[in-house]
């Protein structure tokens, strides 16, 4: 295991950053680039931290030429690294790079600058880099500066951002655009001409980038509800998001440093909210909403102690205010119950279970019931011939959806998507690679097909309940409600966020309890549990009871893999026809049941599991994960090289042990 140079911990704000210098490729397949490259704007990445160490003596004069003061000459250079550590007793020093170019900007004999605080001042040196290579496995390079001889001369040097001059920027190929270069450039509507405001960063999302506006006019734009806005409202300094890809952005024109965009509708709209409501009003709520937290998250804190997760909170004692508020969010949202359950099935030994082996067995069972069926069986329309006996059980399944016995829960199959929320609500678009976004596409053929899904007229009767991750929540609010809820009635539509759980430590201290680690100071290493993860997130947002107030009693959940489409009435009416409790649909000889499933639980059934997590049965997956750790009164990165951590996972097969053989039901698709 391996750490970086500590980071100075400090109870004052951290400066903001400016953007950092990469290439974007335009017309906008654009490239990905470097996640660490650029800024988060709600925390500052750990690597970032070490620019900031403060008071950090100046070089030794043997190594400069030349000293010059920020204020008269930053703007000519470019920021391409900085010195993470020392590297061995000869001087040597560890870069972590943040440039494109690594090989021309640390393999290249020749001069550098590097930026330093001094006394208050951040200051510029000349240095001369002698020779650089790569350090394997670890992507830093080791560099050897001029004048650094000792390791005590090059641990001074921590900390320092390694600069070269603007002017020796390595030339583009066509098409491709530095990131700085768009920032203050001007944003229009390419259809009537009309001024947006201007580019004031840029931010890469993991598939592409993203432009951060300041609005600079009154557009004519509505609130979320579709309303105009309100009479002199003014959108001045307003900061909205634009996903920087060719349908969005198609033209760039960087000798009049500007932009034209085609935005789709509502895209403006949606980080924009209006207010009716007085000052004072909104100030009043604002202090309410304040202490609701503030009570949420003592009583979090408190839980989280119980499981003796101190070290979680160090992060709120310094930092900038959205950076504490981030991390206040995330103590909040950990489902501690759910966390103490997992912590006590790592504490005891047990082996995996296979879930192909558990249904097989269960279908051995006497008491089990089993159907087989054809796969052309499973659309509402298919006929009474393709049918034949089975036709009592689909008409008695429909029978239920129309007199609204029946509620869907769809877990969103999003494969990890990091597009983010614009783009993921316009199914037209597509990812960097051409591929269309799977969140909405998906989503789209199911939601328009009356074959395999609930039909039109049915659709007011019906309740739904999507379960997406965290990017693609509010892009399915967007899309919903710019289709009319696709016939769904919206006071029965709930959008929940997947649920998540911090990863720990696979090493036992001496506490003996397994460590949350964390991503930066203020963000837990969090992930999906997976379909499991349902039973709980039903709960907390209390849908079981809701539904059963509908008269609500079955719910469906299923995938939205393409074999897997709610609402199964086939399914239902073998359910309702045994009087059972479970009903599962499995394909005769498939293998990738976590990833698509099909269930049918009794309102009764559900209500008991989401109240008995114990019920359910999670296992802890060893993975290796890099996070950061206070060590003393200094935060550090630890990079492992071998598994370090558990990875908690549930599985929603898990909630078959909670049923009795006698009320399951196992109906197996054949081709």
């Amino acid at each position: 295991m391996q750490r970086a140079s500590s980071i100075l911990c400090s109870s004052n704000p951290l400066p903001a950053l400016p953007p950092t210098s990469h290439r974007l490729v335009a017309p906008f397949q654009t490239r990905p680039t470097r996640p660490d490259s650029v800024p988060s704007p709600l925390r500052l990445p750990l690597a970032r931290l070490h620019n900031y160490r403060l008071a950090l003596p100046p070089l030794h004069s043997t190594v400069t030429e030349e000293i010059v003061e920020t204020a008269t000459a930053e703007l000519g250079f470019t920021q391409v690294g900085y010195i993470s550590n020392v590297h061995g007793l000869q001087g040597e020093v560890r870069v972590k790079p943040s440039t494109e170019f690594p090989e021309l900007r640390f393999s290249k004999p020749g001069k550098r600058w590097l930026r330093q605080q001094v006394s208050g001042r951040e200051i510029i040196q000349e240095v001369e880099l002698v020779e650089g290579r790569g350090h394997p496995g670890q992507k830093s390079w080791i560099l050897r500066l001029g004048g650094i001889e000792t390791v005590d001369e090059a641990r001074q040097l921590i900390g320092s951002a390694l600069l070269v001059r603007e002017e020796d920027r390595p030339q583009l190929e066509e098409g491709e655009i530095y990131t700085r270069d768009l920032v203050g450039m001007k944003v229009i509507l390419k259809e009537t001409g009309e001024p947006v405001g201007s580019v004031v960063n840029v931010f890469n999302s993991g598939a592409s980038d993203l432009l951060q506006v300041m609005l600079d006019t009154s557009l004519d734009i509505v609130d979320s509800t579709g309303k105009p806005k309100p009479a002199g409202t003014r959108l001045y300094g307003h900061l909205v998001w634009i996903p920087f890809v060719e349908e969005i952005v198609p033209n760039v024109d960087m000798n009049r440093k500007e932009m034209q965009i085609t935005p789709p509708k509502g895209l403006l709209e949606l980080n924009l909210r209006f207010d009716e409501r007085s000052k004072k009003e909104r100030r009043q709520l604002e202090w309410k909403e304040r202490k609701k937290l503030q009570k949420r998250l003592i009583a979090a804190k408190k839980k989280l102690c119980d499981l003796e997760q101190k070290h979680v909170f160090d992060g709120l004692r310094f930092g900038e205010k959205a950076q504490r508020s981030l991390l206040a969010d995330q103590i909040v949202g950990v489902n501690s119950k759910l966390l103490q359950q997992a912590l006590e099935n790592v504490q005891i030994p047990s082996k995996r279970w296979n879930v192909t082996e558990m249904i097989n067995a269960l279908k051995a069972r006497e008491t089990t019931s089993t159907l087989e069926i054809s796969e052309k069986c499973l659309v509402s329309s298919a006929s009474k011939d393709k049918l034949g006996t089975h036709l009592h059980l689909q008409e008695k399944g429909l029978d239920l959806i129309s007199k609204g016995k029946v509620a869907i829960a769809l877990v969103v199959n999003d494969n990890g998507n990091q597009q983010g929320p614009q783009l993921a609500s316009n199914p037209d678009l597509e990812n960097s690679d051409g591929t269309e976004i799977i969140v909405s596409s998906s989503l789209q053929t199911l939601l328009c097909d009356d074959q395999r899904f609930v039909k039109m007229e049915d659709r007011v009767s019906v309740p739904l309940v999507l379960v997406c991750s965290a990017m693609t929540v509010q892009s399915l609010r967007t899309h919903f409600s710019e289709n009319d809820y696709f016939g769904f009635v919206p006071e029965k539509v709930w959008f929940l966020e997947e649920e998540k759980l911090p990863v720990v430590s696979n090493s036992v201290e001496e506490e003996k309890k397994h460590k949350i680690l964390m991503k930066s100071p203020w963000e837990i290493l969090q992930l999906p549990v997976g379909s499991g993860g349902v039973f709980s997130l039903l709960s907390s947002n209390n849908v079981p009871e809701n539904l059963s107030e509908m008269g609500v009693e079955y719910i469906e959940v299923c995938s939205t893999n393409p074999g897997h489409v709610g609402v199964n009435s086939l399914l239902l009416g073998f359910v309702n026809s045994w009087k059972s409790d479970i009903g599962i649909q499995i394909f005769k000889g498939g293998k990738d049941y976590e990833e698509s499933f099909d269930f049918i639980f009794s309102t009764n059934l559900m209500t008991m599991l989401t109240k008995q997590i114990d019920k359910l049965q999670f296992y802890a997956t060893p993975k290796q994960n890099s996070h950061v750790e206070m060590a003393g009164k200094e935060w550090v990165d630890v990079t492992p090289s071998s598994p370090n951590s558990y990875e908690f996972g549930c599985s929603i097969y898990s909630a078959l042990k909670a049923c009795p053989s006698n009320k399951l039901c196992i109906m197996e698709v054949t081709e």
